[in-house]
């Protein structure tokens, strides 16, 4: 790496970087464009160069302080770019890699890690701490020091990260495309294909088609639903959803409600998957009431903390019906990513279609604005050097 060209000076014999970010300085508000001076990789640790960002609805979320956290704070979890640098430690990377990133940095020897659950690792709760993995921080700024959501900040120039987080990629990969396949395509893709076990021949219903629910859609099409139907009010995502795998789009719950049971001859749909941006009382009674004997309602979305859910008990019992969660698609992200990626380049998932809008760094909070507005399917920072 050439220290000139990335703005480094030495103070005695640590050296401080200076990166261009977007910053969240208070619990809500908009983002804040920041110089920030940022600190060497430590252990298990790599210094990457971020090129592009996707805007996913859970930095969004701290905008408006559905997500609680300790500002300030560096936004962004879904990132692609190059590593620079590598700390004590790291294996099987170095600089020059090209990489996406996987936000939950799985420890591999925790208990969810070793029996295949890599999703919902002990290091979960790490991510909106504030802190890197040894309960540190690399960034600072008016006398300040800060974290980065999910230990990644990829609304950042450089960052630190742990290698945890890195999925490391073929250099023909295209680094502009598969950025959203950080989060938002297998949350999406996972909600459907593990946490819904959609199987051929099935009726499954999404709720909310942005940048998880589409992938949800795409899902439960690959897996062989010979009915997927799409529920948004936005015109603009219901025609993308028909676009890429769903079978029937309808502005309302109820329309969809209607649709299926007469479809189903009364039987309903095996799966309703929940990925609207944030989930209410409706959403889940909605879904609870629109699938079957033996049906699975999945719940994606975030929901607001003091949210109390209530379904009918007797229901649950006699039908058999499921109310899950699913975090990162409840699958191993890592091996999941690669899984996406290989069936993009082989072209049996689009994703060049997702990305609505692209925008600088300096855009965006008007890139959420966007998404908010119902105009983007996702939204893609293009980071500047």
């Amino acid at each position: 790496m050439d220290p000139d060209a990335h703005s480094i000076t030495k103070r005695e014999t640590v050296y401080f970087m200076k990166t261009k970010a977007a910053v969240m300085w208070g619990e809500t508000g908009e983002f804040e464009i920041t110089e920030l001076e940022l600190d060497p990789p430590k252990d298990n640790e790599v210094l990457v160069r971020f090129d592009y960002a996707g805007l996913c609805h859970t930095d969004e979320h701290m905008r408006n302080g559905d997500l609680a956290f300790t500002p300030p704070m560096v936004g962004g979890h879904e990132g692609t770019g190059i590593i620079e640098e590598v700390g004590p430690g790291v294996k099987n990377l170095k600089a020059g890699d090209h990489f996406v990133t996987s936000w939950m940095p799985s420890c591999g020897t925790c208990q969810y890690c070793i029996s295949g659950h890599t999703n919902l690792c002990d290091n979960g709760q790490f991510l909106l701490a504030g802190t890197m993995l040894d309960g540190t921080q690399r960034l600072h700024a008016r006398g300040q020091s800060m974290g980065a959501v999910d230990l990644l900040g990829t609304f950042s120039q450089w960052n630190v990260i742990p290698d945890a987080c890195i999925v490391k990629l073929e250099d023909h990969i295209p680094l502009d495309v598969v950025a959203i396949t950080a989060c938002g395509v297998p949350t999406g893709f996972g909600s459907a294909i593990y946490a819904a076990n959609t199987r051929p021949g099935q009726v499954i219903v999404v709720y909310g088609i942005g940048g998880i629910g589409i992938n949800a859609v795409q899902g439960a099409a690959l897996a062989g639903a010979v009915m997927v139907v799409a529920v948004d009010p936005v015109e603009f995502k219901r025609t993308t959803a028909l676009s890429m795998g769903a079978t029937h789009a309808f502005a309302s719950a109820e329309e969809a409600h209607e649709f299926v049971w007469n479809e189903t001859r009364g039987n309903g749909a095996h799966a309703a998957i929940i990925t609207v941006g944030l989930a209410d009382q409706k959403v889940v009674t909605d879904a609870f009431a629109i699938v079957r004997k033996g049906g699975t309602v999945v719940l994606t979305s975030v929901s607001n903390p003091n949210l109390m859910l209530q379904i009918p008990g007797l229901e649950l019992t006699l039908y058999e019906k499921k109310l899950v969660g699913s975090l990162f698609g409840s699958g191993n992200p890592h091996l999941d990513i690669r899984k996406i990626i290989d069936l993009y380049m082989a072209g049996q998932i689009k994703l060049d279609e997702l990305i609505t809008s692209r925008y600088s760094l300096e855009q965006v909070n008007e890139g959420y604005d966007d998404m908010l507005a119902g105009k983007n399917i996702r939204g893609l920072l293009e980071i500047a050097h």
